[in-house]
């Protein structure tokens, strides 16, 4: 079970990771994940396909694309999801409470290398080698 301190630790330790208001957390002037409460609008959209919303604190993350999003979802529908608001944007909504704390740093790991500076990203990916 994850926290939003745990978000927060991960992002602190990269390089440019910075939580630019309370919780949301950013490379430079790039969102990369954010608290993203439900919405009236996302809740209609629950029930009108007869689906409990899910309840608790739920993050938004930056993937890289689409197919990740969809992937995430597929492979751990209880962890991960979306909603008619994303539709046709790389982010992915998770129930904070279902993600393990390695899976939260591999995502926010991955959010960070999609949205940070390409030579920043080389940096970090020699030193990791």
């Amino acid at each position: 079970m994850a926290t939003w301190d745990d978000v927060a630790s991960v992002v602190g330790v990269l390089p440019l990771g910075e939580e630019s208001s309370p919780r949301e957390w950013r490379v430079g002037k790039k969102l990369i994940a954010w608290e993203r409460p439900l919405r009236k609008s996302d809740h209609e959209a629950f029930t009108a396909l007869g689906i409990d919303p899910p309840r608790g604190d739920i993050l938004g993350v930056r993937v890289s694309d689409e197919g990740v999003k969809f992937a995430l979802i597929a492979d751990e529908p209880d962890v991960y999801f979306t909603t008619p608001h994303f539709d046709g944007y790389p982010a992915v909504l998770v129930r904070l409470a279902e993600i393990g704390e390695p899976e939260l740093r591999e995502l926010i790991v991955d959010a960070w290398l999609a949205q940070a500076p390409k030579r920043l990203v080389q940096e970090f990916l020699d030193d990791t080698k």
